[in-house]
């Protein structure tokens, strides 16, 4: 006679009682640990960061912060994206001083082996559902830059720059990012 067995799905609560020094996303339930990201990968998030977080500081339009930061989605949902911008208009969802309560309005994932898979699925599908303005999938092997908007409840791609351009977004009026900065040696 077969036996079922139950799946279980974690909750938040579980995943706050994860050890601080390690990180974890919960995903759908599932508790996934994310290694640490390759050197390629952390020059590319620091040098898009930097120019990112200068711009938004320059014109006053919000929150900047790099992983690892905890954005609550869902019970069962709680990401760490490389990369994340809340607006001024949005700031309720830093209230608790702990997370993001909610979809940011920018979210950056930079593309490493152990998580692209799940950066171009399963965590596209989450920043669709629950609302992320712009989502960004910077491929540091192909020097590229994805940039997928919100559009009727899908984030749906919109434009990818890559060296020798400049990337501009409406999400941030003014911002011109040189791809070669970003994804220089």
């Amino acid at each position: 006679m077969a036996t079922i067995q139950q799946v279980v799905k974690l909750t938040y609560e579980d995943y706050l009682a994860t050890p601080a020094d390690t990180r974890y996303e919960l995903l759908d339930g599932d508790l996934i640990m994310v290694p640490a990201p390759n050197l390629k990968h952390q020059k590319v998030q620091r040098r898009l960061g930097q120019r990112l977080s200068q711009f938004i500081e320059e014109h006053d339009l919000g929150e900047f912060f790099y992983a690892p930061c905890d954005v609550f989605l869902s019970n069962r949902n709680v990401v760490q994206p490389d990369l994340l911008f809340v607006s001024q208009e949005r700031e309720g969802l830093l209230s608790d001083g702990e997370k993001v309560g909610g979809a940011p309005d920018l979210v950056v994932e930079i593309l490493s082996p152990s998580t692209a898979d799940k950066d171009r699925g399963i965590k596209r599908e989450l920043y669709s559902t629950y609302g992320v303005t712009e989502y960004w999938l910077v491929d540091p092997i192909a020097e590229t830059v994805a940039i997928h908007r919100q559009r009727g409840g899908v984030l749906a791609a919109t434009h990818t720059f890559g060296r020798g351009q400049t990337l501009r977004s409406p999400l941030f009026a003014g911002l011109e990012l040189r791809m070669d900065d970003v994804f220089s040696s």
